[in-house]
């Protein structure tokens, strides 16, 4: 599953990827520093995997990890080819959503490509390039689907679906706004239309403007937008998070006490990113090792069994589960059993995040 970290030049998304992924992507003061994207694989932060690597001692230790692509900064008449524009869309099509960040802080140091800092403009320069991109998506497929629908009138459902979304694109509203049923997100799922990416919005700070992030003016502008997408806004510091990633553990949760943090900012923005996506982990653990394994929310125990081995899914024959929370309640496996709170669940059993799992199989 790929993110994609979009926004305008110099808004500090390279900055933000380079922290992420301490992959030192080129971040520079100019316009189109980053051309190809930058790729970067990076652990979801999990402090169940913590306590369980206490408990158990294994040999090694697995989070489940997450893949970030730090893309060309947009410029208005990207989807008319402007600037990079045409890879620009081209690299938003191949992500699964989108983290973009927005600059809600003054440095007369740092460029702004337009001139001033207004976040709802920045907003709307990204957002109206990807709308102009989908309608001529959408008109291309309406094309093909009116030839279609004379010789398959079933094809008269994708047509009128097609017909809602470019109306409301034309209105200037992205199609996320709009409250599909997963039957029509599936019909038109191989469009990839862009603004159907979920997506999350990363309000960049100073470091003067951190304490009091949540109620500063810019940020609440770019709430407000984001309540419109049912979306979330995550405020931080990029500056701060640089700094931050290029520390040890120890010096790194010192800084973050001073500053009166419990987390990174960059923590939360890769947890709210891996949920964004609608994943989530079951957990196994043992002495060889403990380890996250990533899934859909929705996935039953046999598929969740799939992701460790096809033979287990092949041969399942049942899932011995305990919650996260119970077993660190009890202290022990061992406990856990005595309770009763050790359960056992078949193939229907729809798979909880946090679930400890065991899966019996016989191939």
């Amino acid at each position: 599953m790929k993110i994609g970290i979009v926004g305008l030049p110099n808004v500090g998304k390279s900055t933000m990827f380079n922290a992420i992924t301490k992959a030192g992507a080129e971040c520079a003061n100019y316009p189109f520093c980053t051309i190809e994207p930058n790729v970067g694989v990076v652990p979801v932060p999990d402090e169940r995997l913590d306590k369980l690597t206490e408990m158990y001692h294994p040999e090694k230790t697995t989070h489940a990890v997450i893949e970030f692509v730090d893309i060309a900064g947009l410029v208005k008449g990207a989807s008319k080819g402007e600037g990079l524009g045409n890879k620009f869309l081209s690299h938003i099509r191949e992500v699964d959503s989108i983290v973009e960040v927005v600059r809600c802080f003054e440095d007369p140091n740092v460029v702004h490509v337009d001139g001033s800092i207004n976040p709802l403009r920045d907003i709307e320069t990204i957002n109206l390039e990807l709308i102009f991109a989908d309608i001529e998506t959408i008109d291309k497929r309406l094309d093909r689907a009116r030839k279609q629908v004379k010789a398959d009138k079933k094809v008269q459902v994708e047509i009128d679906l097609l017909e809602r979304i470019k109306k409301t694109l034309e209105e200037g509203k992205s199609a996320r706004t709009l409250d599909l049923t997963e039957e029509e997100k599936d019909l038109i799922k191989d469009a990839f239309l862009l603004t159907l990416k979920p997506i999350l919005y990363i309000a960049n700070v100073s470091e003067e403007q951190l304490e009091n992030a949540e109620q500063d003016a810019n940020v609440l502008k770019v709430k407000e937008y984001a309540k419109t997408e049912n979306a979330k806004v995550i405020p931080l510091c990029v500056k701060i998070e640089e700094e931050l990633a290029s520390l040890e553990d120890n010096d790194k949760q010192e800084m973050l006490e001073a500053l009166g943090l419990e987390e990174s900012g960059l923590d939360k923005v890769i947890k709210a990113s891996y949920d964004l996506l609608g994943l989530m982990s079951f957990l196994t653990a043992g002495e060889p090792e403990v380890r996250a394994w990533t899934i859909k929310k929705g996935t039953k125990a046999p598929e969740a069994a799939g992701k460790i081995h096809s033979d287990i899914q092949r041969g399942f024959i049942r899932a011995e589960v305990v919650s996260y929370d119970d077993l660190m309640r009890e202290g022990s496996m061992n406990a856990v059993k005595e309770k009763g709170l050790l359960r056992s669940e078949g193939k229907e059993y729809i798979m909880q995040d946090g679930d400890i799992v065991l899966f019996r199989f016989n191939v």
